[in-house]
């Protein structure tokens, strides 16, 4: 009896001194709620209950096994505290109501100066939402939604509202609504995400001076959607195959001043889609392989294009709507690169074209009244279409590239034709005016007198 009264009272005192003895007893919330500012908790390979709270600066850091899951009424974790780091957890079970006025999410944090990593997402509405929330760093995190059904019934990938300054990087999104969302937030830049079978890879909506490099979009049905937005910087970008009807890599709408430079469009229904949007730089991108290469209209103006690789689409370029103001196909003297579809020479050899193109096309009244004609771009009939049309003069101008550049091919090619061309002159010359020498100094028959 003495020796059980003995253990009670280690056990009390253990309690008492270090009260951090008790959270294997208590539920989550209670664990986060005993530690100190600045302390850091080291979670077990188990599920926990959210949903949580945390009002003080601490560090919370999962095992390989460590789940949070929320019972389905709100957000799971939600960071009301600056200076919190959440490392190593898988997070699930958010609120799906859409109808209320709160968005819920698997993470959500309000305050700054945060970092959320390695964090997987399963089951939630939104699946790391900042509101108003800045200098965060969100990075090598997996978000995955539902899937494909009814888009409206779950959020975003990663949801910024009113945030400025944040960083996120290598981030993988699959199945959400929008992959990553901005709505009155600039100054944020984003780095190496990997983004694919969304609505809208990126979307951003009235957010200014943001920077997006290296990142991917497929298999979404618009790449990313760039919506009353200015300042922007798009590099080193990758958007692949996002197709189906009025798919696109990137999307321009009311979006002005933006630098779009070094980045891929590769087999999209439209490679780029601009419509209202002026003074936008498109530089030295490769658009490839797309339907519609690139789709201008004429509500667009003062856009410049140069330096882009536009090849192998079925329609390099078109101009829906009437005719824009000043868009432009060069700058400095140099224009783009058009592909095979237009033999160039380079008779001076300095990687611009001789003379000027220009590509004409009637397809831009189709493609403007016929919503699905898309689907029916690669058809022969297209060809048929555009023959008669030619033959009829009722074809427009669609752009001109006065100084198209030669592409590394072509330019060997014209080299080769030229150096062919030459020898054969040669050879002409010789045969008409040197027979007479050829006979004095090999005579006849070949030999040498």
């Amino acid at each position: 009896m003495k020796k059980i009264a003995l253990l009670f009272l280690v056990f009390s005192l253990v309690l008492f001194f270090k009260p951090e003895g008790k959270m294997a007893a208590d539920n989550l919330q209670a664990k986060i709620d005993s530690m100190k500012e600045g302390a850091v908790l080291k979670l077990d390979n188990q599920t926990y209950t959210g949903n949580i709270v945390i009002k003080k600066p601490m560090t919370i850091i999962g095992s390989t096994n460590t789940v949070i899951k929320g019972d389905g009424t709100g957000n799971v974790i939600s960071v009301k505290a600056a200076n919190v780091s959440l490392k190593n957890l898988t997070v699930s079970g958010s609120s799906m109501d859409r109808n209320s006025s709160e968005e819920y999410a698997a993470i959500k944090v309000y305050t700054n100066n945060n970092v959320i990593e390695h964090i997987t997402i399963r089951h939630s509405f939104h699946g790391i939402y900042l509101s108003k929330a800045h200098h965060n760093i969100v990075r090598y995190n997996n978000i995955k939604g539902l899937g494909k059904g009814e888009i409206a019934a779950q959020g975003n990938g990663l949801h910024v509202w009113y945030a400025e300054n944040n960083l996120l990087s290598h981030n993988t999104i699959d199945g959400t609504r929008d992959g990553m969302f901005f709505d009155y937030s600039s100054h944020n830049k984003s780095f190496d995400n990997n983004i694919s079978n969304t609505r809208y890879g990126l979307h951003y909506m009235y957010s200014d001076e943001n920077t997006f490099k290296r990142n991917t979009f497929t298999m979404n049905e618009g790449g990313a959607a760039i919506m009353n937005s200015n300042g922007l910087t798009l590099t080193d970008n990758q958007f692949i195959v996002n197709y189906g009807n009025k798919s696109f890599g990137l999307l321009l709408l009311q979006a002005n001043d933006n630098h779009i430079e070094h980045n891929t469009f590769y087999m999209n229904q439209r490679g780029l889609y601009i419509d209202q949007a002026t003074r936008n730089l498109i530089k030295d991108n490769k658009i490839i392989r797309n339907q519609i290469g690139i789709e201008l209209w004429a509500s667009s103006n003062d856009q410049i294009f140069t330096l882009n690789q536009i090849s192998e689409n079925t329609i390099p370029a078109v101009t829906i709507g009437g005719k824009g103001e000043h868009n432009v196909w060069t700058q400095k003297g140099k224009g783009n690169e058009w592909g095979s579809a237009f033999p160039l020479t380079d008779l001076n050899q300095d990687s611009i074209g001789d003379f000027p193109i220009t590509y004409r096309s009637a397809l831009h009244q189709l493609i403007e009244d016929q919503e699905l004609t898309n689907f029916f771009l690669k058809s022969p009939a297209i060809a048929i279409y555009e023959k008669i049309n030619a033959s009829l003069n009722e074809d427009e101008v669609m752009f001109k590239d006065p100084h198209p550049l030669v592409s590394k091919k072509d330019g060997h090619s014209t080299s080769a034709i030229f150096i062919g061309l030459g020898t054969a002159l040669a050879a002409v010359l010789v045969l008409i005016k040197g027979r007479q020498r050829i006979c004095i100094t090999f005579g006849k028959n070949g030999r040498k007198i």
